[in-house]
């Protein structure tokens, strides 16, 4: 397959991009800023540039020519920045979904965070209420797009080395897991067509990643 990852220089991206091109796949990194090509072609991946927040879904649809599938990986980053959450995390999310519509790419992963349909406290800050207000958003959206869509919602993300173990499914309780473990659920679920229409919880757990898909699947 030919995989188009939005917010293709993202932690997440970096350890997906190998992954895909070990796997016999060729990533497709999504990213605004040339100066990133070098990085990610020395990863194995094709770079195209898409500005998420400046440019509209009809760019995202040529940014996804030729491309099997879309992964959504894009983050508004930790900047305190309420309005970016709205702009990178939703109407990315959007405006992928509905560029993949015109291009024709069915198959659609989308990395959100674990518990964003819970009720929020009164005193949540607005930052953090604006994040998974878009996150959970963005989940319905794509649930209701008609793609084949796979929902993977990661808890706290760590840079530890990967263990290739976690555990998955839909009620898995809070914890952390590494974004190399995160992208190598993505991997696994791009890989098999039972994961379509699937949302799981994803942390850190015992049970290798290849198992874990397959008896979530089941």
């Amino acid at each position: 397959m030919r995989v188009a990852i939005v917010g293709g220089h993202g932690k997440v991206a970096l350890q997906l991009h190998p992954r895909l091109r070990a796997a016999g796949h060729m990533p497709v990194a999504l990213v605004r800023d040339e100066a990133y090509r070098g990085e990610l072609e020395l990863l194995g991946a094709e770079v195209r540039l898409l500005d998420i927040e400046r440019q509209d879904a009809e760019e995202f649809a040529r940014a996804f020519a030729g491309c099997d599938a879309v992964v959504f990986s894009a983050g508004g980053g930790p900047d305190g920045n309420a309005d970016r959450k709205r702009t990178v995390d939703l109407e990315g999310s959007l405006k992928s979904i509905a560029g993949a519509k015109a291009a024709g790419v069915r198959r659609f992963v989308q990395v959100s965070t674990i518990g964003v349909d819970d009720s929020l406290p009164a005193e949540t800050g607005a930052v953090w209420r604006a994040y998974v207000e878009a996150k959970r958003d963005a989940d319905v959206a794509l649930r209701a797009s008609g793609l084949d869509w796979t929902i993977l919602r990661p808890g706290r993300l760590t840079d530890e080395p990967g263990t290739g173990k976690v555990a998955l499914g839909p009620a898995v309780a809070r914890g952390d897991v590494s974004r190399a473990d995160v992208a190598a659920v993505i991997a696994a679920v791009l890989a098999d067509d039972g994961t379509v229409g699937h949302q799981w919880n994803l942390v850190a757990g015992d049970v290798s990643v290849d198992d874990a898909v397959r008896r979530a699947v089941d």
